[in-house]
């Protein structure tokens, strides 16, 4: 099981185009529904800031890799963004249906 957590910060003017790819890969995320794939996105209060949590179930690839849309959303993510992402491995201590009951 792998979970993580990628931060990162977009220009203000980019703002309204990465949420725009974020919602098409939940679009493709509820239409194929892939198993063992738990993901949310938040934007922060700042309107420029997102952070992503995943939650991959089994060690067999990545399901987010393979969408079109996700392809999209990452294709050109660093000319969007003042920060670009950072990855942070998540070692669960505890959690409280955040991943499912």
């Amino acid at each position: 099981m792998k979970r993580m957590m990628v931060q990162y910060r977009v220009r203000a003017d980019q703002a309204a185009a990465n949420e725009r790819y974020v919602v098409a890969v939940f679009t493709q995320l509820a239409e194929r529904q892939p198993p063992g794939l738990r993901y949310a996105s938040f934007k922060l209060d700042d309107g420029v800031s997102f952070v992503h949590i995943v939650s991959q179930e089994t060690d067999s690839g990545n399901p987010l890799a393979e969408l079109p849309a996700f392809k999209a959303f990452t294709a050109a993510i660093a000319e969007r963004c003042d920060e670009v992402p950072v990855v942070t491995k998540l070692n669960e201590v505890g959690s409280y249906r955040i991943f499912g009951d």
